[in-house]
């Protein structure tokens, strides 16, 4: 599988950034609580496929349930599903739990939930466990030309 260095990918597009060291999560709620960051403000970067076989990037508040049938309509497809946790990692170049909303190995549409315009900033996975990303929100958004629309619930 081919690596990819997000710290690298972040220098490269010079965009402001700071990895938080913690112990190995995967799931947000879990990052949230080792952390102290509020569970709303650390994202769910979901690999999802469309019905036409397409990968899409669903990145949502983690404190929020993605609304797949809400993706679908965005992107105008019958039906979108979640990638499995070993599909993923192979799509994204990161494992589950340390999945970033930037910088995947693979190229994808990215839909991102509307509700994290009003933070300035959000976290993510780091592209390992251990780690968290903090990122200001517009380069997230930037970076991945990516849509925003209501997409969790």
């Amino acid at each position: 599988m081919v690596k990819v260095n997000l710290e690298d990918y972040l220098k490269q597009k010079k965009v402001w950034h700071k990895f938080i060291r913690k112990p190995e999560t995967v799931h947000t709620a879990d990052a949230a609580r080792v952390t102290g960051i509020d569970l709303q403000k650390v994202t769910k970067n979901l690999i999802s496929q469309t019905n036409e076989g397409e990968y899409v990037l669903l990145i949502a508040p983690g404190d929020r349930k993605v609304n797949l049938k809400a993706a679908a309509n965005v992107l105008g497809v019958k039906r979108l599903r979640l990638v499995p946790f070993d599909e993923a990692e192979d799509i994204s170049g990161y494992p589950p739990g340390g999945t970033p909303s930037v910088g995947h190995k693979t190229r994808m549409k990215v839909i991102a939930d509307k509700s994290l315009l009003r933070f300035e900033t959000i976290y993510c996975g780091g592209g390992s466990r251990d780690k968290l990303l903090e990122l200001r929100t517009t380069d997230a958004l930037k970076l991945n030309d990516a849509v925003t629309a209501e997409i969790s619930d």
